[in-house]
């Protein structure tokens, strides 16, 4: 029952205390049990039920007796701690064989006081095994115990189930001891062996060995399988297992153990054996906390024996336990992991060790890093397998994690890292995804709503379900927020999680709340998560002000917003070496061209040697649909009107018609190539007169018809050479670049796009005499969401996810 071995040692302290609530709660606890005991116990079980009461109130009553000796003394020794601790496995156990001989089964208590002799060590017990053998063989012959059920259906005297108490034993004297604690477990592989079983369940609450803590990553699988090997080294790093210590007698024996669910028992669980038969390298992860590390650091120690032995020696001789060790191959410095709250003492041990090498300068440093954790992957089949270290490390790197310390043995059954104690969750589902034990996880914080930020959230709807289940990538969308207000995720689940994204609309406009950039971007950037995306589907300045902070702060950013890229020359470039100096990624495909590969076409030519001699194309999509209706039987001002209310135009169509949308991509594409350009740089033809370019945008579009008659004049005028017009820009080798409305012969390629087609002509020393030519469609909201999310799979590819 839970919680009664501590209550019992509590109420040890609480007598020596002279806390005289002890009585109380004394009297309570026996309670529970005749409670429990009269509800189990069928009517018809009066005499067991009886004499299990009368069990209970003798056993009760001593407690109370040495209690209250407790009281007046106002001292307890172990040995008496350990007496009364272990009395609530005695009462369970005499409970749950009454109940089982209830139902008409052959069962007998054993007190494994009467059988299991120990001898007590500082931390654990050793186990007299040939005394306590030949005790269980006394017994079983006694009460004619068969461990063949098809005996007993024909024997009706011989007991067919033992149920033993746990964690108590006795010494040599015959003193009631405890197997300290897990010494349930431990009760457990121990009569395994005495019984020469074939098999130990232990039975818990979960289905089995996992292959992470499930709080920390919720995708964590349940293993078919491990080595007692795998076991011990995950249960070392805090695995929820078995302790390594309950699996030594099973291990000698080579008996196998079965991690259990009591509350699934239909689930097969994890078997622990000699050899695991899985072919994965590696079975799992595990993290300490709350861990501290000390640096002793010196000339001195290089290529002198016996400076580990002193220095460990030390740490030793006042308790302290070393959890990890990692050494320079120069002798130059050790390094080790201990628990956080022996730090003080540590520091205190290892200088005083090393006194006269510290004061004549041959030890320089001895210094501690608190607040850590160790995270170690774990798995057989590690040793031998090349590049899993680099794997590891690669997934670590990618999240941007500092590694602090390392150690792996010559097994190459385990490799451990020391982190940052605030990255330990984050390291953990970084490293479990990139051995594709789970899915791979991307925070995603959408920020912009209107045409591609909308489009982009019903694309992402479509296709999350197919990522996560044919390329284990969960897209995990936590905020969506437009200029005024936010909508935030529960925790560190997905928006999707909580309603359909289909519904984001309504969802919105009910549970959102004021917009906190600050916060937004906290949230988006969670700890628990290895990697978070900002996704700036706005046009906003400010907004693109902020990536340097945001790609400092390890968040990646996909964007198909220009201002970013066509600021200062400086603040570019501070971009572009963020981007490089870590692991952030700053995507922006869909700056130039919406969804065309414009950008990356570039850039593989510059990759592979080509030389840029000039680009020239039609780079906005919007006056492309534009040109490519205007006629002069249209107004052109109708032609800008349909193309707004179809979604192709910026929110303010000033910002396509006045050149400086050209403009800017003819910049990112400038600099792109090597080019150092300015905005103020770029020769602009506008298409409209100075005194459009105020007001509001419906001023402006009310007085757009004031340019129709000579708009119309230009397109008769190119109609009557055989030309059309089309705007375009420029750029050579040079950096000259120029945005211009140009007439072309109506058979030249630029002449024959249609709708919203974007086209540019790459002239280069490859591509000389006939131009690389990319073209499409190059504005609206599919086809530019489409080239963000093509961005967001990019993105996922960069980390680790195998699409």
């Amino acid at each position: 029952m839970s919680g009664v071995t501590d209550l019992l040692i509590e109420l040890t302290e609480l007598a020596k205390k002279r806390d005289a609530s002890f009585e109380a709660k004394l009297e309570s606890l026996k309670l529970k049990h005749l409670v429990v005991l009269s509800e189990l116990l069928p009517k018809g079980s009066t005499h067991s039920r009886n004499q299990l009461g009368e069990i209970l109130d003798r056993d009760f009553g001593s407690l109370k007796e040495i209690l209250k000796s407790i009281w007046h003394v106002q001292s307890c020794s172990e040995q008496i701690v350990e007496f009364i601790s272990g009395h609530g496995e005695i009462w369970s156990a005499q409970i749950l064989n009454s109940y089982l001989n209830s139902l008409g089964r052959k069962t007998e208590w054993l007190d494994a006081r009467d059988i299991l002799v120990v001898e007590s060590g500082e931390t654990s017990v050793n186990v007299e095994w040939e005394t306590s053998t030949q005790k269980l063989t006394n017994w079983l012959k006694e009460k004619k115990v068969s461990k063949d059920e098809s005996t007993a259906s024909v024997d009706t005297d011989l007991v067919d189930t033992i149920v033993i108490t746990g964690f108590v034993a006795s010494t040599k004297d015959g003193v009631p001891t405890t197997l300290k604690r897990n010494g349930s477990d431990y009760s457990a592989a121990i009569f395994g062996k005495l019984l020469r079983s074939d098999f130990v369940s232990i039975w818990t609450d979960v289905d089995g060995v996992l292959s992470a803590d499930p709080r920390l990553v919720p995708e964590a699988v349940v293993l078919s399988d491990l080595s007692y090997q795998e076991a011990s080294e995950l249960a070392y790093f805090g695995a929820k297992v078995v302790h390594p210590s309950t699996m030594a007698p099973a291990v000698k024996d080579q008996i196998p153990i079965w991690i259990r669910n009591t509350f699934n028992p239909a689930a097969p669980g994890t078997k622990i054996h000699s050899v695991s038969s899985a072919k994965e390298p590696v079975k799992g992860f595990a993290t300490i906390d709350k861990v501290a590390l000390i640096n002793v650091e010196g000339s001195g120690m290089m290529g002198v024996p016996g400076v580990a032995q002193r220095l460990f020696g030390a740490l030793r001789d006042v308790k302290i336990s070393v959890i990890m060790i990692s050494q320079a191959s120069s002798e130059h410095s050790i390094c080790f992991a201990i628990p956080s709250l022996q730090t003080k003492l540590a520091k205190k041990v290892v200088a005083e060790a090393f006194r006269s090498e510290i004061e004549t300068g041959l030890i320089q440093s001895v210094d501690s890093i608190e607040d850590c954790s160790i995270l170690a992957a774990v798995g057989d089949n590690m040793a031998n397998h090349p590049g899993l270290s680099g794997k590891f490390f690669s997934a670590l790197g990618r999240s941007n994690i500092n590694i602090r310390a390392i150690a792996q043995g010559s097994s190459e059954r385990n490799i451990s890292v020391v982190v940052a104690a605030l990255d330990s969750a984050k390291a953990l589902r970084a490293v479990h995804a990139g051995f594709f034990l789970s899915n791979h996880t991307i925070s995603i914080g959408i920020i912009g709503t209107g045409g591609i930020g909308a489009t982009l959230l019903k694309q992402l709807h479509e296709e999350t379900k197919r990522l996560r289940s044919e390329f284990k990538l969960d897209l995990r969308i936590r905020g969506i927020a437009n200029s005024t207000r936010m909508r935030l995720s529960k925790h560190s689940g997905s928006l999707e999680k909580e309603f359909p994204l289909s519904e984001w609309k309504s969802d919105f406009s009910i549970n959102s709340q004021p917009l906190s950039l600050e916060r937004f971007v906290s949230h988006v950037q969670a700890d628990d998560i290895p990697h978070a995306v900002i996704i700036d589907c706005t046009s906003n300045e400010h907004l693109s002000d902020l990536y340097k902070e945001w790609l400092t702060k390890g968040i990646h950013i996909i964007t198909p917003n220009k201002k970013g890229n066509t600021g200062s020359m400086a603040t570019y470039r501070d971009l572009k070496a963020l981007a490089r100096s870590g692991s952030k990624h700053y995507l922006y495909e869909t700056t130039v061209g919406a969804g065309l590969p414009i950008i990356n076409t570039l850039r593989e030519l510059i990759q592979t040697g080509d030389q840029i001699t000039s680009i020239e194309g039609i780079l906005s999509g919007t006056l492309s649909y534009i040109f490519n209706t205007f006629s002069t039987t249209r107004p052109f001002s109708s032609v800008v009107q349909e193309a707004k209310q179809k979604g192709y135009t910026e929110p303010d169509p000033r910002d396509d018609l006045s050149g400086q949308d050209v403009a800017r991509k003819l910049v990112i594409l400038a600099r792109e190539s090597g080019l150092s350009i300015e905005l103020s740089d770029v020769e602009i033809e506008a298409l409209l007169p100075e005194k459009l370019l105020s007001g509001s945008v419906d001023e402006f579009m009310k007085a757009l018809p004031s340019i129709d008659a000579q708009m119309l004049q230009k397109a008769l005028d190119a109609e009557k050479n055989g030309e059309v017009l089309k705007y375009v820009g420029s750029i050579d080798s040079k950096g000259k670049a120029r945005v211009v409305l140009k007439k072309f012969p109506k058979n030249h390629a630029f002449a024959n796009t249609q709708a919203t087609d974007n086209i540019v002509a790459f002239t280069t020393k490859r591509y000389s005499e006939r131009p690389l030519i990319v073209q499409g469609p190059g504005a609206g909201p599919e086809v530019t969401a489409a080239g963000v999310f093509a961005d967001i799979l990019r993105l996922s590819s960069y980390l680790g996810a195998s699409l």
